[in-house]
């Protein structure tokens, strides 16, 4: 094991006394706003799962192309993550994440003005590049304002919460409001509002490495993903067809080529990619990957299913998927007495078992016509994605050095959404191109999802394994 990875894993143990840490209240402040920023940026995020049908007609979007509606903050997400961690550690937490807040909200608030297909997209994607500079930086200034082990499992406990609360929240704001216009500049108005408190109140932190950001691995990652996920779009058409086939081997080069930058070419890389021999790295990567993919591929797609198949409204949608969203946030919200006595990856195999198992009870409710039989179902995966949101971000922060935590949540964060852009595309490729239907799609994609969940479990639990 290298030097660094020797230093990352031995960093304090959560019972470790801090003796100059400041009191646990003056980081307060830093916890309510960056948890509060968070919830929004995920509201934001989630807002279009209940309102896919009234946008896409709205936009006249056909089916084929619905996946881009709900892509596009991902995309940004995962493009800007990375180089947002590392513009958050060298040139101030607090000036980016204000930025990112500020931002956002303007972006929402545009996207509720958009009247075509290509307009909204390309606000989501912005609204998702603001996102990634809020959710980088957030831990970044947990970490600098809670700088004992207890604090920091207490604050990125709640803010793994909040996580949660803004997914459950968000559809139900959009349902409740009386068009999806209207949910996006109430969104955007809540953004600004934090944006001036957070200008107001928030201390800033950095660790400077010297040198100029890494627009070059910037630039070529995004360019990776965007092919990437035009590949999973277009894939539904035919994954054999040759623009298809071109994209995939463009991602490749692309992904070659970043990791040429960033090993030979970048004074200060978005990413070390030393920490690719760390297991806790990877644990987290991991993690964050199959969360994406198995998880939220899933569930932004599902409402707009059972509407279409049981012909639920927009708002009878929010109301049954608060029983997943909701368990997930006070799961999340008491998972944090675990931490320091349950090790963060068994969380993640549990939480990923209990969504396997939640999605394979699902089975066969929308052939039936019967949205009870979901309720099992939601229970389970509630819970599993309630621990799943508790555990990434500590393991962001303990996988990598302190001076670089806002790099580290930058880090698992853009393979979260990397794996939900994938996850998204994919399961509405399974969902609308079966033959049996929109309910047998569903099927498909829920076995899909269990499998890749259960594959997530045994990846984090032999990564453990190596640990000893």
């Amino acid at each position: 094991m290298t030097r660094f990875s020797e230093r990352t894993m031995k960093r304090a143990s959560p019972s470790t006394p801090d003796p100059e840490a400041p009191p646990a209240r003056d980081g307060r402040p830093t916890l309510a706003l960056t948890s509060a920023a968070t919830a929004v940026a995920l509201m934001t995020y989630t807002a279009p799962m209940v309102t896919l049908p009234d946008t896409a007609a709205a936009l006249h979007t056909p089916l084929s192309a619905q996946a881009w509606l709900l892509n596009g903050t991902p995309l940004g997400l995962a493009a800007l993550l990375l180089v947002a961690g590392s513009l958050a550690d060298d040139y101030g937490r607090r000036r980016i994440f204000v930025a990112g807040t500020l931002a956002l909200g303007l972006t929402t608030a545009l996207g509720g003005l958009t009247t075509s297909t290509w307009a909204f997209t390309l606000a989501r994607v912005a609204q998702g590049a603001a996102s990634a500079a809020i959710l980088a930086s957030s831990l970044g200034l947990l970490v600098a304002a809670f700088p004992s082990p207890r604090g920091r499992l207490h604050a990125t406990g709640v803010w793994g919460a909040f996580v949660s609360g803004g997914i459950a929240l968000g559809p139900l704001v959009a349902g409740a409001m009386p068009t999806w216009r209207v949910a996006y500049a109430v969104l955007g108005a809540a953004a600004l509002i934090v944006a001036g408190l957070s200008f107001r109140t928030l201390t800033e932190s950095r660790s400077p490495r010297g040198g100029r950001p890494d627009i070059a691995g910037a630039v070529t990652f995004g360019l990776a993903l965007v092919a990437l996920v035009a590949a999973l779009t277009l894939g539904r058409d035919g994954w054999l067809r040759p623009q298809v086939g071109l994209l995939f081997a463009t991602t490749v080069v692309l992904l070659a080529l970043f990791t040429l930058i960033e090993r030979r070419h970048s004074p200060t890389p978005m990413i070390d990619l030393s920490l690719l021999r760390s297991p806790r790295f990877l644990a987290s990567s991991l993690g964050g990957l199959v969360t994406g993919l198995a998880v939220i591929g899933l569930f932004s797609f599902l409402p707009a299913l059972l509407q279409q198949t049981l012909g639920m409204s927009a708002m009878d949608t929010a109301w049954l998927f608060l029983l997943w969203s909701g368990l997930s946030f006070t799961v999340a919200l008491q998972a944090k007495r675990l931490a320091g006595r349950v090790p963060s990856r068994w969380q993640l195999t549990v939480g990923f078992l209990l969504h396997a198992g939640g999605a394979l009870a699902m089975l066969g409710a929308l052939n039936a016509g019967s949205w009870p039989r979901l309720l099992p179902g939601l229970v389970l995966s509630g819970a599993g994605s309630g621990l799943l949101n508790a555990a990434l971000p500590l393991l962001a922060v303990e996988s990598v050095p302190p001076a670089r935590a806002a790099m580290g949540s930058g880090a698992q964060q853009t393979f979260r959404y990397i794996g939900s852009c994938a996850g998204v595309a994919l399961t509405i490729a399974l969902a609308t191109s079966s033959g049996g239907g929109l309910a047998h799609g569903a099927d498909v994609a829920m076995v899909v999802s269990a499998a890749v969940a259960v594959l997530g479990a045994a990846g984090v639990a032999a990564l453990r394994e190596r640990t000893r």
